[in-house]
């Protein structure tokens, strides 16, 4: 059940690839890593990159022990509220052995030595699990070996405790700040003479650790992009055409000018953006003031037709049944049109980027981005800047979801700030821009046809899948499906949004499999076990965990017991970013027509976790994420842009429906790399509501959002 995929990244732990240690003024020591994730030591030394692009990763700090024994450890990758900034250090701390309250972490900037920095995919802790484990054993081996040496004694005869060197024998201790500056005049160990911890030992991973910028946080200290202040500071504000592929032709940028607090206005065209009318002003609040006074003639370009109506008529006509797919006449043969909106990812802090374009030619930019790489080099094009020249700090995301890993604002703030040298420039969007400009989740059709048998048995089906601008994923990992795509052509921006495709895909095809399941006669969960068990071969999941979480969903739900009409139980599946997941929801539907979800209960399969506080986190936001877009969420094309602009039109999930959860892990193995977590709890979510409230009221949700379906019954 524990069939752990392994880790991406390779490590090597040798003087000249692995560690580079240096003492530190007045004692101490800091180490660092070559990590150029997905590519081999040699291919970072030949210079050939990996996931992020860039030269051979360069050894740089991670981890410094300062002589009073106080341990800084460098967290490289963005924090977006996954918890990486906690989690990748953890790992670190416990091969390392020093207690979690003696560290103390730290944001990285962008840096190539890191290797990718990205935020994305749930790949963070699979590409760097045993890379942070690894690194923290090659230092306490140093600092074991520099204590055995001062007492001239086997190393092998020494224990570490605590940030402390023991000696078995004759009872010397030395704390890792005493020995530090010993430490760092050894040689680096071998990768195979490392020793990781063994799981009995463990002190801090797989326990709950607090995320370490939850005070800054809960008490409103600066950490987000939006929070950037510098001196000599500007504010800017950018006004882009409201339909998509639109462009300024002019403006009343004289007027604009005079009004109270605007230094600056004009037109421009971010390399990396759409083109828009920019304000500079002394505040934030006069560049978005002055953005109400603008008056903009436009070129509404190619797309100022296109509404979500004609998406919807194009698609109809694309998926009707032509006849192709055919079962026996005696077959039990079911049909049903599943479709899905756009949605816009709604970050609640919304995009903001600082960048300050210095008298040097160098720039320097504070970025909240999944992307920094990408951020650098793209602020670096629209400010006319050799990427080289430009350092990037990562500030901590409000909200990303897939949007930050787009870096439009990046562009538009390089782009602003070269027209205003010598002065930081901070380009915040305001809700409505944020709302009407972003890079969407595609809306789709899913044309399902099957059938099952007399006895129950699932003779095939079908999925015409219709997609507006892309085919975003099709159906979702699951056997028994076949399908055909078709797509809508459309002007509206997509982008990833978390669990991208798989987020609506599972709930059509997990929906359509409870539409079979009722159909052939078995429970929607024996169902689902028979088509698990009698899979093609070649499905990327592996079946005995597929069926292992469905089982502990069901179990620990009391799932398959008898309830009044009104109430109801529902389950799905979804191997989503090489994760299993199983969520079973229970809900009630009043007569006329409220519903009530009450708990959402999940069995997870990833592989090791490294914090639990943090894991249960992610998988209990991601079902709550996905249960609100599918309750409430929907965006409308009207023409050529989009109609909704604020959380009054587009009202995200409030604690009032927010239903009980409950998390199950299965236990991992902790010598291989686990899974992510950011995305897999949120695709099961959804059809698993959608299939409770049908075995409450017998009424089956076929588009989204449910609030605009009738749930009334009698």
């Amino acid at each position: 059940m524990n069939t752990i995929q392994e880790p991406t990244a390779t490590l090597e732990l040798n003087r000249r690839n692995f560690l580079k240690v240096t003492a530190l003024a007045g004692g101490g020591i800091m180490l660092g890593s070559y990590l150029k994730l997905g590519v081999s030591t040699a291919e970072a030394a030949a210079g050939r990159g990996g996931p992020g692009g860039g030269a051979a990763a360069k050894p740089t700090a991670l981890i410094k022990i300062a002589p009073n024994n106080a341990v800084t450890i460098i967290a490289k990758n963005p924090e977006i509220g996954q918890g990486i900034m906690t989690s990748l250090p953890m790992l670190i701390a416990e091969d390392l052995d020093v207690p979690w309250s003696s560290v103390t972490v730290e944001q990285g900037d962008l840096n190539a030595a890191y290797g990718a920095q990205n935020a994305g995919g749930s790949t963070a802790i699979p590409q760097n699990f045993m890379l942070m484990r690894q690194l923290g054993a090659g230092m306490r081996a140093m600092l074991v070996s520099a204590a055995a040496q001062q007492w001239s004694v086997d190393p092998a005869e020494c224990t570490t405790a605590a940030g402390t060197v023991m000696h078995q024998t004759t009872g010397k201790k030395a704390t890792y700040g005493e020995l530090a500056t010993a430490a760092a005049a050894l040689p680096v160990p071998a990768a195979n003479t490392l020793q990781l911890k063994a799981e009995k030992d463990f002190k801090i991973l797989g326990t709950r650790i607090s995320g370490v910028d939850n005070p800054k946080v809960v008490t409103g200290q600066p950490l987000f992009g939006i929070d950037v202040k510098q001196p000599g500071m500007v504010y800017a504000n950018l006004t882009k055409c409201p339909t998509f592929g639109g462009s300024p032709i002019s403006a009343n940028l004289d007027e604009v000018k005079k009004l109270s607090g605007v230094l600056d206005a004009f037109l421009v065209s971010p390399q990396g953006s759409a083109p828009g009318v920019a304000i500079v002003a002394d505040s934030t609040w006069h560049a978005m003031s002055a953005a109400n006074k603008l008056k903009v003639e436009w070129n509404f370009g190619p797309n100022a037709d296109q509404s979500s109506a004609s998406f919807t008529e194009q698609a109809a006509k694309m998926g009707v049944d032509d006849g192709s797919v055919t079962f026996p006449t005696d077959a039990k043969v079911v049909q049903g049109v599943y479709a899905y909106p756009y949605l816009s990812h709604a970050t609640l802090e919304p995009q903001n980027t600082t960048a300050w374009v210095k008298d040097d030619g160098t720039m320097e930019v504070w970025c909240p981005t999944q992307s920094p790489s990408r951020a650098q080099t793209t602020a670096a094009a629209a400010a006319g800047i050799p990427a080289a020249n430009v350092k990037l700090h990562i500030t901590r995301s409000g909200g990303a979801f897939g949007r930050r890993g787009d870096v439009d604002y990046a562009a538009e703030a390089g782009a602003i700030a070269a027209k205003v040298p010598g002065k930081p420039v901070k380009l915040t969007w305001t809700r409505e821009q944020d709302m009407t400009g972003d890079k969407y989740r595609p809306g789709a059709w899913h044309f399902f046809k099957g059938a099952v048998d007399a006895s129950g048995k699932l003779l095939g089906w079908n999925d015409h899948f219709v997609g507006v601008t892309r085919a975003s994923g099709g159906p979702g990992e699951f056997p028994g499906i076949k399908s055909t795509s078709s797509t809508v052509p459309s002007g509206v921006p997509v982008g990833s949004w978390r669990a991208p495709g798989d987020n609506a895909n599972y709930w059509a095809s997990q929906s359509f499999v409870d539409e079979l399941a009722h159909a052939a006669g078995p429970d929607p969960l024996d169902f689902r076990l028979e088509l698990i068990a009698s899979g093609p071969a070649g499905n990327r999941s592996n079946a005995t965990r597929a069926a292992g979480v469905l089982k502990l969903a069901a179990e620990k739900a009391g799932y398959g017991k008898k309830l009044p009409k009104g109430q109801g139980q529902g389950i799905s599946y979804a191997f989503s970013h090489a994760g299993y997941v199983a969520i079973v929801a229970d809900v009630s539907v009043t007569q006329d027509g409220k519903l009530a979800v009450h708990k959402l209960t999940a069995a997870v399969d990833v592989g090791a976790i490294v914090n639990l506080s943090g894991a249960e986190a992610q998988i209990e936001g991601a079902m709550l994420d996905g249960l609100g877009a599918a309750w409430y969420l929907s965006l409308t094309i009207e023409k050529g842009g989009v109609k909704e602009s604020n959380f009054d039109e587009y009202p995200l999930i409030r604690i009032s429906d927010a239903p009980a959860t409950e998390v199950h892990f299965v236990h991992g193995d902790y010598n291989a790399a686990p899974t992510g977590l950011g995305e897999p709890g949120l695709p099961a979510s959804a059809p698993a509501v959608c299939n409770a409230i049908f075995a409450a009221t017998g009424k089956r949700i076929r588009s989204l959002p449910i609030v605009n379906e009738d749930l009334k019954w009698s």
